[in-house]
C-alpha cells in the first residue's frame, strides 16, 4: 500500500486525512505531521514564514518514522505565496529533506487542472482578496485562466476548519461561473474530502479542492493514481 505523508501546518482540518484513509481503507496510507505555525494568519508574511525551509525541513524529520514513499506539503497560500519557482524550490527542498518525491497543494492544482484538460476556473477562496489574489496569478502562470473569483475574508486556518458542509457547498455555487469548467476551492483548512461528490453535484462540473488534490498528487508522485469513489472527477479521469 502506498504511503504518501503530509506535512500539514497548524490544527483546522488535518483530521480530513485519516478520516479519508479509514473511508477507503486499503488504497493509500496518509500520516500526518504537524509543522509549526509561528501565526495563524491570512497575511503574505506569516505565510512566508509558515512555508519556510526551518519549518517544512523539521516536519520532514518528523515524518521519516511513517516511511512515506512520497511527501506533501499539505498548504496551499504557504506554497503559492512563493510564486511558482519559489513553490518548485520549496517543494524541492522537502524532498531534499525527506529523501522522497515531494510536492504541494499549490502545485497540485496546477498538474490536476493539466490532467484533466482544464483550463478555464472559478474559484471558491476563503482567504482575504489580497491572498486570494496571489493563487489567482499562481494558476495563471501555470496557464489557467480565472474567469470567476470570490474571496471571503477568513483571516484564520482555524476558523476555517469550523466552516460547516452547507457553507461550503454555498461558497463554491457563489463562486461559479457559466464559463468555467471547473471550480478550485483552494484551503487545506477546510473539510472537504467528505463532501466532493456533494459539491461536483452542486455545480454540475468538476470542484478540485485543497485537499483532495494533495491526496491525488501524493500518489501522482508514485505512479498511475487508482480511481477511488467519493473524489470526483479527478479520481475518476484517466490521461
Amino acid at each position: 500500500m502506498p504511503t504518501v505523508g503530509l506535512l500539514y501546518p497548524g490544527h483546522s482540518a488535518e483530521d480530513d486525512f485519516p478520516a479519508l484513509e479509514q473511508r477507503i481503507s486499503g488504497a493509500v496510507r496518509l500520516p500526518v505531521v504537524i509543522t509549526s505555525v509561528g501565526e495563524d494568519a491570512h497575511r503574505v508574511d506569516a505565510l512566508l514564514d509558515i512555508g519556510s525551509g526551518a519549518r517544512l525541513a523539521d516536519g520532514a524529520s518528523q515524518l521519516s518514522g511513517a516511511q512515506p514513499d512520497a511527501v506533501m506539503w499539505a498548504c496551499t497560500s504557504g506554497s503559492f505565496v512563493f510564486g511558482p519557482q519559489g513553490a518548485r524550490a520549496q517543494a524541492a527542498a522537502v524532498a531534499d529533506a525527506a529523501g522522497v518525491p515531494a510536492s504541494s497543494t499549490s502545485i497540485a492544482f496546477v498538474d490536476a487542472l493539466r490532467h484533466l484538460g482544464i483550463r478555464r476556473v472559478a474559484v471558491a477562496a476563503s482567504y482575504p482578496d489580497d491572498v486570494a489574489q496571489h493563487f489567482v496569478g499562481f494558476l495563471t502562470d501555470g496557464g489557467a485562466e480565472v474567469v470567476s473569483m470570490g474571496s471571503h475574508g477568513i483571516y484564520t486556518a482555524a476558523e476555517v476548519g469550523t466552516l460547516e458542509p452547507s457553507r461550503v457547498v454555498d461558497m463554491v455555487t457563489a463562486a461559479d461561473h457559466p464559463d468555467a469548467e471547473a471550480v478550485l476551492v483552494p484551503d487545506t483548512a477546510m473539510h472537504t474530502l467528505a463532501i466532493i461528490d456533494q459539491l461536483e453535484a452542486a455545480v454540475g462540473k468538476p470542484v478540485l479542492t485543497a485537499n483532495q488534490v494533495t491526496v491525488w498528487k501524493g500518489l501522482e508522485l508514485l505512479g498511475p493514481v487508482p480511481e477511488l469513489p467519493g473524489l470526483g472527477a479527478l479520481f475518476g479521469s484517466r490521461r
